[in-house]
């Protein structure tokens, strides 16, 4: 074997075992008995503790010096290991140990104090990740921005400072468009009682409808949506409200853009560095677009109104129009996961600024209910009803995703881009959808963007999709005309 060879076959082991932790995770998820949190904190440190061995092993930078693949693909695994690589030398493994073990537990404890509404319960625990974290971050970033550090785990190449600068352009026109459509009358809410297992049984086909292939994959419930895993094994979660069905259809289509992304990349690439999304922005570009501009596109809308008919019987919207515009609701509301297009990027750039003030030191860990509360006032217009509607809404802090939360953004960005092409690419795309059938839209994504793994950086692959250099004006350009549209701007 050479010494490429060699290389590959232990990266392959090392990817098999970070499935296998990936699988933990899953499983804790959805189905793990809640008395179980300790145990489960201590086998996650125990094979991270294998896996950070691994990662920085020392014949990996031996290979890595004598490896000489001759082709793109081969050049392109050895960028992502090295680049692995050198991340995984800089951090200490107890320290990697101790993160794994604390953000295990700190799931559990975020879920509780969630359900309990009681803040005071998790802060203890996020000190301590926040503590880790900013460890984690400092050893990384060698002196320089712990910030841009925690980012290069989730958008390489990417710097706090340039995404404060997208969403400082991208922010006035938000702002400006929220403000014309809320003086605009509002459409009708959905209200009633919707079954949740018909809920799930609809939300199955939904994922069908988008490409999922439930032969590798399977339809969960967790508190948080999630997709999980890559490859040959890549599941979803998602989670329902009697009153909101929306809530578990869309949660539902974001998470298969997800996962459609991990099944449509070559098979070629299975358990090594180019297997999975190249980054979480591009990642995020997926599930984005499924959801938002296909999913919630007028066309698709009349398919699944009538689908809700059929499985509700009349829910007390009139038509697919009607049906549209409440689906596209601007509405006030805490939640991320449900807020409307308009505002979605508005509750990212809140987290955005306190998330990098925290790791700055800025912050103070015992702060930031208070903080959180003040800058949704300020962003907003109103103020937080309960903990769970504002700092503990979301799982990210609990288990350490620090620097992912401005990925969501990005991926929206790309999204618009993307969705600008496809247009282009597929003109007969309202036709497809209205029939409830997106594989011309996500044939092309497929052959784009998902076949490619991490074969391209991100920014290089949403270029070479969409033919343009990735910016925010066509996703700004798209909402300013949907929107303008449905509120009669």
């Amino acid at each position: 074997m050479t010494a490429f060879d060699e290389l590959m076959a232990f990266q392959r082991e090392t990817s098999a075992l970070g499935q296998i932790a990936g699988r933990l995770g899953w499983d804790q998820e959805t189905v793990m008995p809640r008395g179980a949190s300790p145990q489960r904190a201590e086998e996650m440190a125990a094979i991270e503790a294998v896996l950070h061995a691994r990662r920085s092993d020392p014949r990996v930078a031996e290979w890595l010096d004598q490896a000489a693949p001759q082709d793109e693909v081969g050049k392109a695994q050895l960028r992502e290991i090295r680049r692995a690589y050198d991340r995984a030398v800089k951090v200490p493994a107890d320290l990697a140990t101790a993160i794994a073990r604390t953000t295990s537990a700190a799931q559990g404890t975020w879920a509780q104090a969630r359900a309990d509404e009681d803040v005071s319960a998790f802060l203890p625990v996020l000190e301590e990740v926040v503590s880790l974290k900013r460890q984690e971050g400092e050893v990384l970033a060698q002196g320089g921005d712990v910030y841009d550090a925690m980012v290069e785990d989730y958008e390489p190449c990417t710097t706090g400072a340039q995404i404060a600068a997208i969403f400082d352009e991208m922010r006035p026109r938000l702002v400006a468009l929220r403000a014309a459509v809320l003086e605009r009358p509002e459409p009708a809410a959905l209200t009633g009682s919707f079954d949740e297992l018909t809920q799930m049984r609809l939300t199955q086909k939904l994922a069908v409808a988008f490409g999922y292939d439930l032969n590798n994959g399977r339809v969960d419930k967790a508190v948080h949506p999630f997709s999980s895993g890559s490859g040959l094994d890549v599941r979803i979660t998602t989670r329902t409200s009697e009153t909101d069905p929306f809530n578990c259809f869309y949660s539902t289509i974001h998470e298969v853009g997800h996962a459609a992304y991990e099944q449509g990349i070559d098979r070629d690439y299975l358990l090594t560095p180019l297997g999975r999304g190249v980054s979480m922005g591009v990642h995020e570009s997926q599930s984005r677009i499924y959801e938002n501009q296909l999913g919630r596109s007028r066309a698709f809308t009349g398919w699944l109104f009538d689908q809700m008919k059929d499985a509700f019987g009349d829910f007390g919207i009139a038509d697919a129009d009607a049906f549209y515009a409440t689906v596209n609701r601007v509405h006030n509301g805490y939640i991320r996961t449900e807020a409307d297009e308009v505002q979605y990027n508005l509750h990212i750039m809140l987290r955005f600024d306190l998330e990098r003030a925290l790791m700055a030191g800025d912050l103070q860990v015992s702060e930031l209910e208070a903080a959180w509360n003040d800058r949704f006032k300020a962003d907003f217009g109103y103020a937080v009803d309960k903990p769970s509607n504002g700092c503990l809404q979301d799982v990210h802090w609990s288990v350490g995703l620090f620097g992912y939360f401005p990925t969501y953004s990005l991926g929206n960005v790309y999204a618009g881009c993307l969705y600008q092409a496809l247009r282009g690419a597929v003109p007969e795309l309202d036709e497809q959808l209205a029939e409830g059938d997106t594989t011309g839209a996500t044939a092309w994504l497929r052959e784009h963007v998902q076949q490619h793994g991490g074969l391209y950086a991100p920014r290089e692959i949403i270029q070479r999709a969409s033919g343009v250099e990735p910016g925010p004006e066509p996703l700004l350009d798209y909402l300013e005309q949907k929107f303008s549209g449905l509120y009669g701007l």
